[in-house]
């Protein structure tokens, strides 16, 4: 039995037309601007006709096969050369920052102590440093053997 426009919808309704919608913005058929005021009003729908006026202008979609879900397993985002350098650059940052603040927070306290209090930062940056120095050192070695 068809459902006519009038007649109420479930929430389950509600969140199909919603995934539908979200499929639409994946394969550009929507904007986010046009896609967030038609989420707003399916949420408020009450009946079919409501829900159905949200998609009329968008083709059928079928929600077990999801086109743009689909294609982006298929074809995965090539990783750019320099990703993984940006990468490194993050992580020496990192590093770095942190190190900094332990060596701060050391400093302050030794002094506030009035006595000496080993060096614990080298315990913090030491071994993450020994780990980022092997990455850079390997990633330096596999961009000069993959050649240009």
């Amino acid at each position: 039995m068809a459902a006519a426009p009038e007649m109420r919808a479930s929430d389950g309704d509600r969140d199909r037309v919603a995934a539908a919608l979200r499929e639409h913005v994946a394969e550009g058929r929507l904007t986010i601007d046009e896609f967030n005021e038609r989420l707003e009003q399916v949420y408020q729908s009450r009946t079919y006709g409501e829900l159905a006026r949200l998609t009329y202008d968008l083709p059928e979609i079928d929600l077990h096969r999801l086109p743009a879900a689909t294609e982006s397993v298929q074809r995965p985002h090539p990783a750019r050369p320099d990703d993984k350098a940006r990468s490194l650059k993050g992580a020496w940052s990192a590093w770095a920052t942190a190190s900094g603040v332990s060596w701060m927070i050391w400093l302050v306290t030794t002094v506030a102590s009035g006595h000496f209090i080993p060096p614990w930062p080298m315990w913090v940056m030491g071994p993450w440093g020994v780990i980022l120095l092997i990455n850079t050192i390997a990633s330096a070695g596999g961009r000069s053997r993959g050649g240009a």
